[in-house]
Order: C-alpha cells, then structure tokens, then sequence
C-alpha cells in the first residue's frame, strides 16, 4: 500500500483503482463515526474522508492551493451539523488542537455529542451563529474559523464572528451556498459578491468552486489582516 504525504497539512492520498482517496489519520483508532472506510498501513490507521460529504475534501480533490488548518490550531465551526467534517478536522488538528462547534439544531447537536464523549478535542455548542454575543463568553480566540452555514445573509455572519473571535492574521474558510442566498442568480454571479465583500475585510488567500462534488458551492480561504 503506498500512502502519500499531501501538500495539506494532516492529510494523506492513496490511489485504489484509479481513484485517489483522501485520507486522515484517526485520532481514535478503531472507532468510526459515519461508516467511514478505515485502513490500515504499518499499525497505523486512516480514515477515508469523502469530497461528496465535506466541502473542505471537495476543496482538495479541486486541488486548493492553501488549507491553514494545522496540527494543536484552534478552530471556530460555524454549521458543524453532525460533525462528518468536525471530525476530520479533529485528526488533524490533534489532541493538543480543540475546536468549538456550533450549530442552531438541537437535534444535530446531540449527534455531536456523541462523537464528542470520544473524541475530547471537541466541544458542542448550541447557538445561532448570528448572535455571536450569546456565546461570546463561551470561546476564546481562535487561529481558525471554518463556516458551513446555508442561510441569505452567510457572509454577514462570517464577518461579525472574524471580528470578534478571529485572532490578529488567523485564517478563515467560507463555504458559500449560492443558492441560499439568490436562487434566482447564477452562482458565478454570487461569488464575484461574496468576492467583492470579503475583499473589503479580508485577504482573499484563494477560492474553489467545488463542483461536481457539491454542486454550486465555492470555498474561499481568507486571512484577517
């Protein structure tokens, strides 16, 4: 088996039938969240993680030049959902690293809960995203704030939880859905938006549309400055 180093910073490639995987390597091994494809390769073990799933692997197989998130970082998940991406970010980050993930449903929450009874560098947080004050007191500065949030004013949101929580030069990930925010546009039309707002706050390090894994979906990757 010939598993590969990645350019991205905790994650690895393997080639099976034609097919290049992503990998990271699990944080608990032997335990599986999502009926993820575990593998084995000189008494270590890797988890399969799935571009159909997360638009942070759909941004690799896009071939992304920047993902900042790195091995003890802590990180803000604003629309964790049910974690499959958390829980990704959870191996690469490590035991040292610690993310807070948030989300408005209680029903996904307690999901959350669940893997994070095992995996102890994650804590669940019950809020809205919107109202970055009912959890200020919640979370510290962090060097990374990654946002999956399919609501109209996404980018408005991103932007007060950078101001408030993002430290000085830390980075951000921005998954933009177009189509929550004007179905009626096309999604090249609603990213040259987000492009033009982010750019008067931000700098844009580098930005993906991540389709066919995610239809109508970018990633943008920013820096505080």
């Amino acid at each position: 088996m010939n598993i590969e180093n990645s350019r991205y910073q905790g994650l690895y490639f393997l080639w099976r039938e034609k097919k290049k995987l992503i990998l990271t390597r699990n944080l608990t091994p032997g335990i599986k969240f999502f009926n993820e494809d575990l593998i084995s390769d000189n008494n270590t073990e890797y988890r399969v993680f799935d571009p159909s799933r997360s638009k942070y692997a759909a941004a690799i197989m896009q071939k992304i030049l920047n993902l900042p998130i790195k091995e003890n970082d802590i990180i803000l998940y604003l629309g964790a959902s049910h974690g499959y991406t958390c829980s990704y970010l959870s191996d690469i980050i490590k035991e040292k690293g610690f993310i807070f993930a948030l989300d408005i449903s209680a029903r996904v929450v307690r999901d959350l809960v669940k893997i994070c009874e095992i995996r102890k560098n994650i804590c669940p947080l019950l809020f809205d995203a919107n109202k970055p004050d009912l959890y200020r007191d919640k979370i510290t500065k962090v060097d990374v704030i990654y946002q999956d949030i399919a609501q109209r004013n996404q980018v408005g949101i991103f932007l007060k939880n950078v101001d408030i929580f993002l430290k000085n030069n830390g980075y951000c990930i921005l998954c933009i859905k177009a189509r929550s925010i004007d179905v009626t546009k096309n999604p090249k039309e609603i990213y040259k938006q987000v492009e033009n707002l982010l750019n008067k706050r931000l700098k844009i390090i580098d930005f993906k549309t991540l389709d066919p894994f995610q239809r109508d979906h970018g990633f943008f990757v920013c820096q505080k400055k």
